[in-house]
């Protein structure tokens, strides 16, 4: 467990993240991280954006349906 405290940056409230969770999420400076809400009340910080997974798996989903149009359309 890492203990985070939350500190005032301008007019806002942040918390900064130690370098071994940085790189644990593999993030860097000025990438985006996403909070996530859980059905639970908890919550997850996430490198990944969830919309992006959600489109990701329709693309796929249409791509395995109409793969056939999809190889002739590619030509």
């Amino acid at each position: 467990m890492i203990e985070l405290k939350v500190r005032k940056v301008g007019n806002s409230l942040g918390v900064v993240l130690p370098k071994e969770v940085i790189n644990r999420l593999h993030s860097a400076e000025g990438a985006p991280l996403f909070l996530i809400e859980a059905a639970d009340g908890t919550y997850r910080l996430t490198p990944y954006d969830p919309t992006f997974e959600q489109k990701m798996a329709r693309a796929e989903d249409i791509i395995s349906r109409y793969r056939n149009a999809l190889h002739i359309l590619a030509k």
